[in-house]
């Protein structure tokens, strides 16, 4: 709780959240949510506390360790996502509803109450999800995918839940046009700009509008609170071939997000089939190319360079999979680099050699090798990137201060 208050105070911003509602009580909460809840935090802490410890918790012992409860009391929070239907008189004025609704001269809507851990997959099986045959050229049998990516539905949902301003009494609205699903919820992006969490894969969030809720929906494996659920979105619906989700920040009162369920552009399409180790950030300006936005000049002759797009400004558009082999092999392999894998490796092989590194000694094993697409401080960002997943995954620790690191291999290393 401290660690909360602490969040809470630093922001500035009181959080709707994690008032608690006098009235509530367990009876309020709907019984398989709470065992879902429980099942799930079950899951996520698995090599901490064994699933029978955390079945023969009471249920007000497990609202306390999911962060939903204080004192004993249920907060908003605990009731958006584990309340019963019948309970949300508790929550008013505020409606606690995410509303479907079809777009594009069809009229059918339906309400989503809470709560939300269950009612967020009733949202997605509302979807109206076929299936898509997609043709590539080295193939006599088509691909099937679905139109939407399950995890990135829900990721889009469980971020509306998490961000959402409920200070202002509105809805989430999630309306399913023909080719796309557009999420919106009510607030400004409350913490920098969504590129920023693509781009800058380390990025974490210093803060949340809604602390106490992202908490408990961290707990309940709803989403992360490092910044890597927009990442995540970006790369599935790159894996899939299909278009990149779109940010509309409006007014700065609310957010827009687009998920395309279609395809634009087959010269995309069919690259990203053939070519599956084309970089994010270059999946990014694909992208933009396929939907006639603008690239800047740099990314115009790497991307140019590499054979994956042609034509000249304003009428770029995206290269068909077999001119990327036209182009000079060794320049391609110099422009793309390697695999985090390969970088690792370097790293571990030198530490296993000399006991220790420095942040110059694996800067200068590893700036040379890295893509020439990248600019200096790029290559420093990946090398910062790179050091940190290592840490975070347990294969080396920092045995030095944070301005003068000393990498070793970490004894939970093997």
């Amino acid at each position: 709780m401290i660690k909360l208050d602490t969040i809470r105070s630093q922001s500035g911003v009181s959080d709707w959240t994690s008032k608690i509602i006098a009235d509530a009580t367990l009876e309020h909460l709907d019984p398989k949510a709470v065992e879902i809840a429980r099942t799930n935090f079950a899951t996520k802490y698995a090599n901490r506390v064994s699933a029978e410890t955390v079945q023969n918790w009471s249920t007000a012992e497990l609202l306390e360790r999911v962060k939903l409860s204080r004192d004993g009391k249920l907060t908003r929070a605990a009731l958006l996502l584990l309340g019963r239907a019948q309970s949300t008189h508790l929550l008013e004025p505020h409606p606690a509803q995410i509303t479907w609704k079809l777009g594009g001269g069809d009229y059918a809507y339906e309400h989503f109450g809470p709560p939300f851990l269950l009612t967020t997959s009733e949202v997605f099986r509302r979807i109206g999800n076929t299936q898509l045959k997609i043709q590539p050229d080295d193939s006599l049998l088509p691909i099937e995918v679905s139109k939407y990516d399950r995890t990135v539905v829900l990721e889009a949902l469980h971020n509306c839940v998490a961000h959402q301003d409920y200070a202002r009494d509105a809805r989430i609205i999630v309306t399913e046009l023909e080719d796309r699903l557009v999420f919106e919820n009510e607030g400004s992006f409350f913490e920098e700009r969504p590129d920023v969490y693509v781009t800058d894969g380390g990025r974490t969030p210093r803060r949340y509008r809604n602390p106490y809720l992202t908490q408990a929906m961290a707990e309940l494996n709803m989403i992360d609170t490092m910044g890597f659920g927009i990442l995540r979105m970006f790369e599935r619906q790159a894996k899939r071939s299909f278009p990149l989700p779109d940010y509309d920040l409006g007014d700065g009162m609310s957010v827009k997000l687009t998920v395309y369920g279609n395809l634009l552009d087959e010269s995309y399409t069919k690259l990203l089939l053939k070519e599956t180790d084309i970089p994010l950030s270059d999946v990014l300006a694909l992208d933009r190319v396929q939907k006639a936005r603008p690239i800047d000049d740099a990314t115009t002759r790497r991307l140019r360079k590499n054979g994956l797009i042609e034509g000249r400004k304003p009428h770029l558009r995206v290269a068909a999979p077999g001119v990327r082999h036209a182009q000079d092999r060794a320049t391609y392999i110099l422009t793309k680099g390697q695999d985090d894998q390969f970088y690792e490796k370097l790293i571990l092989d030198f530490i296993s050699k000399w006991k220790s590194a420095t942040r110059k000694n694996v800067d200068d094993l590893l700036i040379s090798k890295l893509s020439d697409s990248l600019d200096d401080q790029q290559k420093a960002n990946k090398v910062g990137n790179l050091l940190t997943s290592m840490r975070r995954r347990g294969l080396i620790e920092n045995t030095g201060s944070r301005k003068s690191p000393k990498w070793q291999s970490s004894n939970r290393a093997g």
